[in-house]
C-alpha cells in the first residue's frame, strides 16, 4: 500500500494548489485581461529545424509539458496494473465498470442537449474526472474515510483516465499525417523490444520518447498521447533487486513536478475566464448545461447505477466497510472533472464562444459536483 498512499498525499494536496491555481487565473484575467491574453500568446524562441516549430507559450504548456503529466498518468496506470490496487481481476472489476458508466451516461446526456448543433463535438468534456481535485476534497473528511472508499475513487479516477486517453486519440484528433504517425508507432515499437531485451537506461527511453513526442506532434494525434505511450515501455523490474525499478523512478521523480507545476500552471493558462456577463446565462446554453448536468447528475446516475449492476451481476463487490450512501458520495465527487474536461474543451472546440461556455460549464458543473459529494460523504460517514 505504500505506492499508494504516496501517491494519494500526493494527488490530495496539489488539489489544494490546484484550486489555488483557478483563483489566480480568474482574478488574473478579469483584473488584467490584456496581460493575461499576450502572456500565453507570447512565443518561444525554440525550434529544430522544422521539426518542432516555433510556438506560443500557451501551446508548450498545453502539447509540451502536458505530455509530461500524461506521462505520470501512464506511469500510475501501469503501476496500478501490474503491482497495486488493479492487479486481480476482482480487485478492478468494480470501479472499471463504475468508470464506464460515469463516462456513458454524462456523454448520453449531453448529447440529448447538443445533437445536431454547433457544440455536439463537446460530448467527451463532462467524460472526465480531476483526480487530484476528487481526492482533495475526499481528504477533508480525515480519518472518516474508509480505505477502501479512498482506493475505490483513486481506481475510478484511473479507469476514467484511460478512457479519457482513449478518447482523446481517437475522436480528438485533426488530420493526419500517416507518416508522422508511423515514424513515431516505429520508435514506440522500439521501445518495446528494448524493454523485452532487458535496457533499463532510463534516458534511453526518454530520449526515445522525446522523438515519439515529435512525431506525434507533427502527426495531427494530440501530442500528449506519446507521454501515455512512452509510460507502457518504461521497464517496471530493476536489473538488481536492491535498485528501484525504472518505472517507480520515474513516477517519484515526475509526479511532485506534474502535481505540483505542470497542472497548476496549465490551469492558470486555461482557466481564466473574462466574466462579460452574467454566468448563468452561459449555463442556461446547450453546451453548458449538458456540461453541467453531465457532470453533476450524469457521473452520480452512471457510476452508482453500473456499480450496482456489478454487484448485483457478482462481477464486483462492496470494498469493506463502503456503504452504499458513501459510495453515492464518491459518485459525486467523480463529477469533478476540472483538468482533463478542460483539456478536452480545447480540443473540442475553436470557436472562442462555445470555449467560453464550456470552460465555465465545467467550472460550474465541478465546483456543485465537490460540494454535493462532500456533503453527502459527511452524513454518510458520520452515520457508519
Amino acid at each position: 500500500m505504500r505506492p499508494f498512499r504516496r501517491f494519494f498525499q500526493t494527488e490530495a494536496s496539489s488539489g489544494i494548489v490546484l484550486i489555488a491555481a483557478v483563483a489566480i487565473a480568474l482574478a488574473w484575467a478579469n483584473l488584467w485581461p490584456e496581460a493575461y491574453e499576450s502572456l500565453w500568446l507570447t512565443e518561444v524562441p525554440f525550434g529544430l529545424d522544422g521539426l518542432v516549430p516555433q510556438e506560443s507559450l500557451h501551446m508548450w504548456i498545453n502539447e509540451g509539458l502536458m505530455a509530461i503529466f500524461f506521462l505520470v498518468v501512464g506511469l500510475e496506470i501501469k503501476r496500478e496494473l501490474l503491482d497495486g490496487e488493479l492487479s486481480s481481476r476482482k480487485q478492478a472489476m468494480l470501479p472499471a465498470i463504475a468508470a464506464v458508466g460515469g463516462m456513458l451516461v454524462p456523454a448520453a446526456i449531453y448529447l440529448m442537449l447538443n445533437a445536431g448543433g454547433a457544440g455536439a463535438r463537446g460530448w467527451g468534456i463532462p467524460m472526465a474526472t480531476d483526480i487530484a481535485l476528487a481526492i482533495g476534497v475526499l481528504t477533508l473528511l480525515g480519518s472518516r474515510v474508509p480505505l477502501g472508499l479512498k482506493v475505490f475513487l483513486t481506481a475510478l479516477a484511473i479507469f476514467d483516465d484511460i478512457g479519457a486517453v482513449i478518447i482523446i486519440a481517437l475522436f480528438y484528433t485533426s488530420t493526419v499525417s500517416w507518416g508522422y504517425l508511423a515514424a513515431g508507432l516505429m520508435l514506440f515499437i522500439m521501445l518495446l523490444l528494448l524493454n523485452r531485451l532487458g535496457v533499463r537506461s532510463i534516458p534511453v527511453y526518454l530520449i526515445v520518447g522525446s522523438g515519439i513526442w515529435i512525431d506525434f506532434l507533427n502527426s495531427g494525434v494530440h501530442a500528449t498521447i506519446a507521454g501515455v505511450l512512452l509510460a507502457l515501455t518504461i521497464p517496471a523490474r530493476s536489473a538488481e533487486a536492491d535498485r528501484e525499478p525504472p518505472l517507480q523512478l520515474l513516477e517519484r521523480v515526475f509526479q511532485p513536478w506534474a502535481a505540483y507545476v505542470i497542472v497548476p500552471l496549465f490551469a492558470i493558462a486555461n482557466a481564466g475566464i473574462v466574466i462579460e456577463r452574467n454566468p448563468l446565462e452561459s449555463l442556461s446554453e446547450p453546451v453548458g448545461l449538458g456540461i453541467v448536468l453531465g457532470l453533476f447528475l450524469g457521473k452520480q446516475i452512471g457510476v452508482v447505477i453500473f456499480s450496482w449492476l456489478a454487484v448485483a451481476s457478482r462481477l464486483g463487490s462492496l470494498p469493506a466497510s463502503v456503504s452504499w450512501r458513501q459510495l453515492h458520495g464518491v459518485a459525486c465527487l467523480a463529477g469533478i472533472g476540472f483538468t482533463m474536461s478542460l483539456f478536452i474543451s480545447l480540443l473540442a472546440f475553436e470557436d472562442a464562444g462555445l470555449l467560453r461556455v464550456s470552460k465555465i460549464g465545467v467550472l460550474a458543473g465541478s465546483t456543485i459536483s465537490a460540494i454535493a459529494g462532500l456533503a453527502l460523504l459527511a452524513t454518510a460517514c458520520d452515520s457508519q
